[in-house]
């Protein structure tokens, strides 16, 4: 288990490290708010999997501890969702519609597969599968929403705020993640439930 494991968060790293350059590239050109918040996200996924593969050799209670420290990690794209959100609010430009659903479908498909990977592990595996199985499963969701903003934004109200709704959207997902995963590492560290 350890092992498929570790090889299923491997793959999702080096699959979200990737798709985040991509995705970081469109969210500059086109000034996306839910695009760049997503392509953090994605930057975020990469290296609490990378953490993940490492820590699988350890103890329950270390794991735990990292466990706590990873719900931490997931308040960064939350931040920098809020500040982008802020500098979008006062310059409110809609993104180029095209170029968001295009690029949100691309993260959707990404994100599938890696929650597809992840699945398996996510009740066996303690809060490090829960921290990587959340971040695919949260940003799956994102996709979705950031489609819908692109097609509202196409043919229904050509305006900077579906982006910006959808950003928000996002920073609530990362917070909700971050409080499962501080709970399931809490769960964790408790001696009558952790084993060596």
């Amino acid at each position: 288990m350890t092992r498929s494991f570790r090889n299923a968060v491997i793959m999702v790293a080096v699959l979200n490290l990737a798709y985040g350059l991509v995705e970081m590239g469109v969210a500059l050109r086109i000034s996306s708010v839910s695009l760049f918040a997503d392509s953090i996200d994605f930057f975020e996924d990469g290296a609490v999997n990378i953490l993940i593969a490492f820590a699988l050799g350890w103890s329950a209670v270390n794991r735990a501890r990292l466990g706590l420290v990873l719900a931490l990690i997931l308040f960064i794209p939350a931040a920098a969702t809020l500040w982008v959100a802020v500098q979008k609010f006062l310059d409110p430009v809609a993104p180029a519609a095209l170029s968001l659903g295009v690029a949100a479908f691309g993260a959707l498909v990404v994100n599938l597969f890696c929650a597809f990977l992840l699945a398996r592990f996510r009740k066996s595996s303690g809060s490090l599968a829960v921290a990587a199985w959340l971040s695919a499963r949260n940003d799956a969701f994102a996709n979705l929403a950031m489609i819908t903003a692109s097609i509202i934004t196409a043919y229904l109200w050509a305006s900077a705020w579906p982006d910006l709704i959808v950003g928000l959207g996002i920073f609530y997902f990362n917070l909700d993640a971050a409080k499962a995963v501080l709970s399931a590492a809490r769960k964790e560290a408790d001696p009558s439930v952790a084993t060596p």
